[in-house]
């Protein structure tokens, strides 16, 4: 009887994340080492599924039901901005096993995380990370105070098998960006004041060249001006999904 009970409650465990999942719109990808699938929760938070493994980037409960999904194994947290760092959704969605991973300014108010400065490359569940620059060069809070700082945020290169996956964080198009090599799918920013116009989104993928770009963060901004701007672009995919 006990071990019938167990098994309904795996079987209602189970059902109410697939309920939940298909709220969401998702992308899946093959890569040498398994199946990749993306979920695009809201605004900047982000669900990859690699594996049996859960990675979040910048989990916030005012776009998604996090008690919804499976707990974390891996979390990214872009910059300590309350629409990218929030502390219910850490308590949520941690456990003891999970891993945290922010940079230095998150720190100071999150508690037992991995600090990750620019350039850092770590292999956290198998899963290769880089922390790259976030940061504003020409949107400011005022005169000479960006809204991000050189230095407080980061972006990220995960490496899924033979697919690396660039999440920006909250930037512009900076030099750093535009380094980058062997993009497969990037997720830039197009949030004014914030972040990048649409302008700067095609500057940033024509420089680099993601084969998949995915606008986000990107709240009322038109959509169709990054698909308009990009057209024609050979080897640059713009695909859009509903994340505000």
């Amino acid at each position: 009887m006990i071990k019938l009970l167990s098994l309904a409650f795996i079987v209602v465990l189970v059902s109410a994340f697939s309920v939940a999942a298909d709220r969401y719109e998702t992308d899946v990808f093959e890569t040498s080492a398994g199946t990749l699938k993306i979920t695009f929760l809201g605004h900047a938070s982000l669900l990859f599924t690699f594996g049996d493994k859960s990675i979040y980037v910048d989990p916030v409960p005012e776009w998604a039901d996090f008690s919804q999904f499976p707990k974390a194994d891996l979390i990214l947290l872009t910059h300590e901005h309350k629409d990218h760092t929030d502390m219910k959704a850490l308590e949520l969605m941690r456990t003891d096993k999970t891993v945290l991973v922010g940079s230095e300014v998150c720190a100071k108010e999150v508690k037992s995380m991995k600090i990750m400065h620019h350039g850092d490359r770590q292999d956290l569940l198998g899963i290769s990370v880089e922390a790259v620059p976030a940061y504003n060069i020409v949107h400011m809070r005022s005169p000479g105070q960006p809204f991000h700082p050189k230095g407080s945020g980061n972006g990220y290169v995960m490496v899924f098998g033979d697919k690396r996956v660039y999440v920006a964080g909250d930037t512009e198009n900076i030099p750093e960006m535009k380094q980058l090599k062997g993009i497969d799918i990037a997720f830039l920013p197009m949030n004014q004041p914030y972040t990048m116009t649409p302008e700067m989104v095609a500057d940033a993928a024509k420089s680099f060249g993601p084969k998949i770009l995915y606008p986000y963060h990107y709240g009322n901004t038109d959509t169709s001006q990054i698909v308009a701007l990009l057209k024609g672009e050979k080897g640059i995919e713009v695909r859009i999904r509903k994340l505000n």
